[in-house]
């Protein structure tokens, strides 16, 4: 892992979990391909709506920090 790059952790249901990748196989990605693409989906939408979200620099990065 790059120094640019952070874990998600994620607890899931079975059942989901199994849906899940089913999707992520079926649309041609890995599980964590599928998760970055619905991530970045979402993200695009809140932007397109909210405008774009500053990224603070690496030192100063609080973890979840939400400025409405």
């Amino acid at each position: 892992m790059s120094k640019n790059e952070k874990h998600l952790g994620l607890r899931i249901n079975r059942e989901l979990h199994h849906k899940f990748f089913y999707i992520a196989d079926y649309e041609g990605r890995s599980g964590n391909g599928q998760l970055l693409y619905l991530i970045r989906k979402c993200v695009d939408e809140f932007e397109k709506i909210h405008g774009k979200i500053e990224v603070p620099p690496e030192e100063s990065d609080p973890a979840h920090e939400v400025k409405k």
